[in-house]
């Protein structure tokens, strides 16, 4: 089957270990299901995958992918969930938490195989192109908003990045959830777009908020965490889930921290049970994911070309 892979690791160019073509389709497995893949999206995760991070050299060929809609071997219109062995179905109780591509094979091929209680139905109200956006970026938002910092609706919120697809996902989430959402990014276009999907002020990093916040949402790092720090309100919570621009900031702002009391939350992804919930979400309120730009498997090559740059506002969409 053709898919688009990590042949080798490379941690300063990571495209020049992705390769396209054909690979071994999936063999049938005890508590798995083989579904066929009609969209998959990428994600940050899958760039540093071709980094070595997460992903061992000795795993390689992997394909790469962590989140698909499809068709299972039933007909059914389908969502993965991309958290393996969370729940010890399919691999043993014994075996930690991985995401598809760090143990098994992923998702951008015609086919991929993932525990059969990984397997949610699709929501009808969904394309498959939507539904394949949710998984990781878009469930990592949901935990991070609603989980992990606890806001309730009329609390405020400060998105930084706006553009990515986590950050791009939390501004439209913390709109239809009542929520008073700021947006950082450096380019005006995106600072416009975020302005567009419902943030009430979009601003440069580091630049001075109208008002303090109860929450922020970080998935930049390094670049941005001091203004993150100073944008909590006493008791606020930052909530990050990557760290994009490097994971050492040059001012960590301890004094603030204790001194306001303000919360670090680290935040990885989302249960099955929040993937469930997200998806009702999205069907009952008309919540759709942003789509940068959809592209046939066979120019995977360009996608990860324009999210390696930077390029994109929202999801880059790979379909089969």
């Amino acid at each position: 089957m053709f898919a688009a892979y990590a042949a080798r690791i490379d941690r300063d160019q990571p495209l020049e270990g992705l390769e396209l073509g054909e690979r071994p389709a999936p063999g049938a497995r005890p508590g798995w299901s083989t579904v066929n893949v009609r969209a998959a999206s990428l994600n940050h995760h899958d760039l540093w995958s071709l980094r070595g991070v997460g992903l061992a050299e000795d795993k390689l060929p992997m394909i790469l992918g962590c989140d698909a809609a499809g068709i299972d071997e039933e007909g059914n219109e389908v969502v993965l969930h991309s958290v393996i062995g969370q729940s010890g179905y399919g691999v043993g109780p014994r075996e930690g938490r991985s995401i598809l591509t760090e143990k098994y094979q992923g998702t951008f091929a015609e086919q991929v195989s993932v525990p059969t209680w990984n397997v949610l139905p699709k929501p009808k109200e969904l394309s498959f192109a939507e539904a394949a956006c949710l998984p990781t970026a878009w469930l990592t938002a949901y935990r991070m908003l609603f989980t992990n910092a606890g806001v309730r609706p009329g609390d405020s919120v400060l998105v930084q990045g706006a553009g990515g697809g986590v950050a791009t996902a939390a501004i439209v989430l913390g709109k239809a959830a009542g929520l008073r959402v700021f947006a950082t990014s450096r380019d005006e276009a995106k600072r416009k777009r975020a302005l567009e999907l419902g943030a009430v002020e979009a601003v440069e990093p580091g630049a001075r908020l109208p008002q303090r916040v109860d929450a922020v949402i970080e998935t930049v790092g390094a670049a941005t965490w001091s203004h993150s720090v100073k944008s909590l309100k006493p008791g606020g919570s930052l909530v990050i889930s990557g760290a994009t621009s490097g994971d050492r900031p040059s001012h960590a702002e301890l004094t603030r921290i204790f001194f306001l009391e303000l919360k670090v939350v680290g935040s990885t992804m989302g249960t099955k049970d929040e993937l469930e919930d997200l998806l009702a979400f999205c069907a009952a309120t008309g919540v759709r994911p942003v789509i940068d730009e959809v592209l046939p498997l066979d120019r995977a090559r360009e996608g990860f070309e324009r999210l390696e740059s930077g390029g994109q506002f929202g999801k880059i969409v790979l379909e089969v």
